[in-house]
């Protein structure tokens, strides 16, 4: 499984220089992450396609390594409305949390390593539920479900 920092980078990145859309490898990891940041609203759409266009019509026709994931970035009044999107939960440091964490993180206190969530900042955790394995700290607060912190986008 490629690592969330990719993603990151590459959000990061693409709105430093402007650009309306991005495509990102078609991985369940991805989608899951563009899907949280759509439904927090630092996205405007994501679709499916290859690596030419956005095409969902196309996507099942190619190969699995030409598959890609569509993002158009949001703006408003000219600055990009994500302006900051980094990793928590490292290779060489993963964090996992429980419930009592998760939700003094959600409400404005630092549990382990993890700074207080701000205004606007959204976190997204893994967790091992299946039905539910990607998840925004305030989805899994309601939940009752713990995990670990994979990153956190402002």
């Amino acid at each position: 499984m490629p690592l969330p920092y990719d993603l990151c980078a590459r959000l990061q990145n693409a709105f430093r220089a402007r650009h309306a859309r991005i495509s990102v490898p078609h991985t369940t990891q991805n989608l899951a992450i563009l899907s949280i940041l759509l439904r927090a609203g630092f996205l405007t759409n994501i679709t499916r396609g290859t690596t030419d266009a956005p095409s969902p019509e196309e996507f099942l026709d190619v190969r699995e390594a030409q598959r890609r994931i569509w993002a158009d970035l949001k703006y408003r009044n000219d600055r990009p409305v994500l302006e900051n999107m980094h990793l928590v939960s490292k290779p060489r440091k993963r964090v996992f949390m429980d419930i009592g964490e998760i939700r003094r993180l959600c409400t404005g206190r630092s549990a382990k390593t993890v700074k207080p969530l701000g205004m606007g900042e959204i976190v997204v955790i893994q967790t091992n539920n299946k039905e539910y394995e990607w998840l925004e700290a305030r989805e899994a607060l309601q939940l009752q479900l713990s995990g670990e912190v994979i990153c956190r986008a402002s």
